[in-house]
């Protein structure tokens, strides 16, 4: 059964910890990311994460209580407007989860069939997200966020995630170096995706364990990382370049395309 409890004061020890989290974009002290909107609770629920705590604004007390019924969570109401102190959204659903994201080890990333996407300096929580989501939807073994990528926790990237940060192994804050060796210990085919890349993407085997590089929205890919790949372009008309998410999308789903049984490379 749920425990229903209810808060008044801004002052709350838990309140200050997860507004401390939303402006940090970052974890709670103790570990939890910030969910925000029933779609979210759902798939932490669906994904059996940990959950320490629903937060729920007075209005919408009972639709949260119907969505965890029969579950032992605690969820907290929060009277006289309290609830907007701690959204991360301008116009929000009045539901917080506070979800223990899966630890993943590195070596998790790479299992058969293997693919992974590796986020150089992508600093849009937005384009973060939706990359994860691209990566989980596409069959992605799993996802590297490098030294200078936006924290993966972030309220914003999790949303854009939809779910998908807590299933898909993710490792963050790796340094090129480790993540260079990583790739090629285990012979993987790297490709840096380049609006002027050398290799058209449609003459590619994705067959093989690879991994996809995307860089940084304004620099791109560093030099280290883009020398140990192998440059890739999406063939486009009319435009030089595409977002970071859509690039990251296109490549992921060509993969699962020429993977599919009865497909080729064209």
């Amino acid at each position: 059964m749920a425990r229903t409890e209810i808060l008044t004061s801004r002052a709350n020890p838990l309140l200050k910890d997860v507004r401390r989290a939303v402006a940090r974009g970052d974890l709670t002290h103790d570990g939890y990311c910030v969910a925000e909107g029933f779609h979210l609770l759902e798939e932490a629920l669906r994904s059996e994460c940990e959950v320490k705590a629903v937060l729920a604004a007075a209005p919408v007390r009972a639709a949260v209580e119907s969505q965890v019924r029969g579950r032992d969570l605690r969820v907290v109401v929060l009277e006289d407007g309290l609830f907007q102190t701690v959204s991360a959204t301008e116009t929000t659903q009045g539901v917080l989860t506070l979800v223990r994201p899966p630890a993943w080890r590195l070596d998790q990333l790479f299992r058969d069939p293997t693919l992974v996407v590796v986020l150089d300096g992508v600093q849009d929580p937005g384009n973060a997200g939706a990359i994860v989501r691209a990566a989980e939807a596409f069959g992605a073994s799993g996802a590297m966020f490098l030294k200078g990528t936006v924290n993966p926790y972030n309220p914003k990237t999790v949303r854009a995630s939809a779910g998908s940060l807590f299933r898909l192994p993710l490792v963050s804050g790796l340094d090129e170096t480790t993540a260079l060796a990583a790739l090629q210990q285990r012979r993987l085919d790297i490709y840096a995706a380049m609006p002027r890349g050398k290799r058209d993407l449609q003459e590619c085997d994705l067959t093989r364990p690879c991994a996809f590089i995307i860089g940084n929205e304004g620099r791109g890919i560093g030099e280290r990382l883009r020398s140990a790949a192998l440059d890739l372009r999406i063939p486009v008309t009319g435009v030089e370049s595409l977002n970071a998410a859509m690039a990251a999308g296109i490549l992921l789903y060509e993969a699962r395309r020429q993977r599919t049984p009865g497909s080729a490379v064209m």
